[in-house]
């Protein structure tokens, strides 16, 4: 029978692995079923030229269709807005979250009432809160319009003026982002010991020069995690745009994001090679992302 050691010495066969093997079994099978093999599928799809999903036909294998997205200037735009969105919405929605999970972290009262409060819309239907935003960005009844008002500005056709959409767009994305980045970065600054504070205050150091120093470096780790998940969010929007122009992308179709031009080819114009295509490409644009990302955070990283 084999048997391998550990570092601790510890005696490993492979009827040990038997029963946690098991236990996985289901989950492993499911993963392959509904993650690896359609990964796999679209790859291959994506490869297929004048591919008829009802059919399972196609011409040949090729690079036509990424050939066709890359010379379409709807794909071309929707990756710029995509990538605009990302950065404006992950960089201010960090920023906005760092201050208000610094500032719960310092009340000392009613701390759990006021992190639900900010969670609260992580569990509201997503349908809902469009329609409460759609109302806030409203023309004539427009609360934001409203605020405006009172400054002595005109109002803005915030919905249908193409020249607003994105800007709305990512007041709506930045919003719905703040609240489990708040919780994230919360419980990263409740795991920084005490006492690097005690030892910053005992020593006469002020709150800006305690935040900058100890709170942000300690809190890199954490910040790097958030800033990867919210990046590939950011990247698939979907759901608030659709919502937002109530199923259009932008008044004038002008507010195309790669997700909605996947939707669009896919399920308008039943061109599944070309959905296919801009799926690869997106995913290959999120995992350079990453990858820049994860080696900016190692090389900051000190703690």
């Amino acid at each position: 029978m084999l048997r391998y050691k550990t570092k601790n010495d510890e005696v490993i066969t492979p009827k040990t692995f038997l029963k946690p093997t098991l236990y996985l079994l289901p989950f492993m099978i499911g993963v392959l079923i509904f993650t690896v093999y359609p990964f796999f599928n679209a790859i291959l799809i994506s490869f297929k030229e004048d591919f008829r999903v009802m059919t399972d036909e196609f011409s040949g294998y090729g690079l036509g269709n990424y050939a066709h997205i890359l010379s379409d200037s709807t794909f071309i735009s929707s990756i710029y807005n995509t990538i605009i969105y990302v950065v404006v919405v992950v960089s201010i929605s960090l920023i906005i979250s760092l201050f208000i999970a610094v500032m719960l972290n310092n009340i000392k009262r009613l701390q759990g009432l006021y992190q639900t409060a900010y969670f609260m819309p992580i569990v509201t239907s997503s349908a809902a809160i469009g329609l409460v935003w759609r109302w806030i960005f409203n023309y004539d009844y427009g609360i934001l319009n409203y605020i405006l008002s009172i400054f002595g500005q005109d109002a803005i056709n915030w919905l249908n003026n193409p020249k607003y959409s994105l800007v709305c767009l990512c007041i709506y994305g930045i919003w719905s982002m703040l609240p489990m980045t708040i919780i994230l970065l919360l419980s990263g600054l409740q795991n920084i010991d005490p006492q690097y504070y005690t030892a910053a205050k005992v020593d006469g150091a002020k709150s800006k020069d305690i935040f900058t120093n100890i709170t942000v470096p300690l809190l890199a780790p954490t910040i790097g995690l958030v800033a990867i998940i919210n990046m590939i969010s950011a990247f698939k929007v979907f759901e608030g745009l659709y919502v937002l122009f109530g199923g259009k992308p932008g008044p004038a179709y002008n507010l195309y994001t790669v997700i909605f031009y996947l939707y669009d080819q896919f399920y308008t114009k039943f061109k599944v090679g070309y959905a296919a295509a801009s799926a690869i490409i997106l995913f290959l644009i999120i995992l350079v992302f990453t990858v820049l990302q994860n080696k900016i955070q190692k090389k900051y990283d000190y703690y």
